[in-house]
């Protein structure tokens, strides 16, 4: 039957449209999502088995990101006419990462005390083991240690880590050194520069990959732990996604309207990449988008280099809110009654161990056990509680974490003035749509002169 030989009444969407509509890379996360739901659901045993999809490919990008990284910041810290401008950009994120994560976690806090969904466990403390939990959960790193760890043991090391702090060390350091060499580092600054647009190029390759990625993290999910919950965990799951939720909508909304933006828009803008962070669990798959999108967006290349890497280790809204539901939880389910000087002290200490919990899956779960560690009201064996629920709650910290660091990009950004207002609200609008570089761009002709700025690296896609 041709086209036209459609029954009479049938609406069918022409071919070139699906076609259109399929290629688009959110729409192809949302669909291995759901297909990775129904597997793990159907087939649980089979599901589970396919965890090393989403593993392999949060692999493939994590392989990435310390060069992108390094490239990015260098060459944003070489480029800058005034050091000045650094440190006050670096301070002021510093300052906005720190309000905005305490006052994450103190909506936490009234919100897990108000629901109370850890009450009338009555779990015995002598019933909890640490085995089976991830060799991490049980180590504590004090503070000193904490901030050695950020020096690397050589410049190479500092790549071969998990770590994103030693590489932002060692990018600034670098970014410094060639700003102070004059000609012959502002010339290895755009080497570095080229040398960014051919990892910009393999990351658009790999992230091709990330439907099947989110396919086998999700089957793996729920093929795992299933559908279905104890209903403490439950509330605690749903209270947790809730609190998120109104911290991205109210708080980071408000922050964006006293930039004159609203949060709206930008969360449509960013939907790709929620949706990616939805299925991997991980807001490291999509650093590299979320820099170009920000650029894009009017954030100046500079401001987008150094505060979204930093905002990785240490703008965590989601893992703030994580830690202080996490431990009361915990607290209400052994019957352990946390007076506010104890949940004030356990909060200060919060602010330090959810520093440096990168991006990644399970990281704000070692975080938790780095709290309890250093706090003697909760015992860390009582992480067993929890271990088995918590990917359910790591959706949930990612995704506010990913939108926490694009809001405070922007916001510091104007602060600088170096965000340009009218793009950005064009943008978000839907005016400027985010075209991403073809991966194999047609060669442009390249003067013989030495040119007089450094290039902006292209946005990826």
């Amino acid at each position: 039957m041709s086209r036209n030989d459609a029954a009479p009444g049938t609406v069918t969407a022409p071919p070139s449209r699906l076609r259109r509509l399929l290629s688009h890379l959110y729409i192809q996360c949302l669909i291995g999502i759901m297909a990775g739901a129904v597997v793990g659901w159907l087939w649980p045993t089979f599901g589970a088995e396919l965890k090393p999809l989403g593993d392999g490919f949060i692999a493939l990008v994590k392989m990435m990101i310390a060069p992108i990284i390094f490239c990015t910041v260098v060459h944003g810290i070489a480029s800058m006419d005034n050091l000045r401008a650094v440190g006050r950009v670096s301070l002021k994120a510093l300052i906005y990462f720190e309000v905005l994560t305490t006052v994450a976690m103190v909506i936490g806090l009234v919100v897990v005390n108000i629901v109370k969904p850890g009450s009338g466990l009555h779990i015995d403390v002598a019933s909890l083991s640490t085995k089976g939990l991830p060799p991490a959960a049980t180590e504590h790193e004090g503070f000193v240690e904490f901030v050695l760890a950020m020096i690397p043991a050589t410049l190479v090391s500092a790549f071969t880590g998990n770590d994103i702090l030693p590489v932002l060390l060692v990018s600034a350091l670098f970014g410094f050194g060639l700003h102070a060499s004059g000609e012959a580092g502002l010339s290895i600054a755009r080497g570095i520069e080229k040398f960014s647009t051919v990892l910009f190029t393999l990351i658009r390759w790999i992230m091709r990959l990330a439907p099947i990625g989110a396919f086998g993290s999700m089957a793996f999910t729920i093929g795992n732990y299933g559908l279905d919950t104890l209903s403490h965990l439950a509330l605690l799951v749903g209270s947790f996604w809730l609190t998120a939720l109104f911290f991205v909508l109210v708080v980071l909304g408000t922050v964006m309207r006293l930039n004159g933006l609203r949060i709206l828009p930008f969360l449509r803008y960013i939907k790709e990449e929620l949706l990616i962070v939805l299925g991997t669990s991980s807001t490291e798959p999509v650093l590299p988008r979320m820099m170009a999108k920000l650029q894009h967006v009017g954030a100046s290349k500079p401001v987008v280099g150094i505060t979204v890497p930093a905002g990785y280790s240490f703008n965590l809204d989601g893992t703030a809110i994580y830690l202080t539901m996490g431990s009361v939880f915990l607290a209400q389910a052994l019957g352990i009654d946390l007076s506010l000087t104890q949940q004030l002290s356990m909060l200060a200490i919060m602010l330090l161990t959810s520093k440096g919990a990168a991006g990644v899956t399970g990281s704000g779960f070692i975080a938790l056990a780095a709290t309890l560690s250093a706090v003697p009201h909760v015992p860390v064996a009582a992480l067993a509680l929890i271990f088995g629920i918590d990917r359910f709650m790591s959706e949930a910290r990612a995704l506010t974490s990913l939108v926490g660091n694009g809001v405070a990009t922007l916001a510091v950004a104007r602060w600088e003035g170096q965000l340009d207002e009218d793009r950005a609200k064009a943008v978000l609008r839907g005016e400027i749509p985010y075209v991403p570089v073809p991966v194999t761009p047609a060669p442009k002709p390249k003067a013989v002169t030495p040119e007089p700025a450094l290039e902006p690296v292209p946005s990826i896609g």
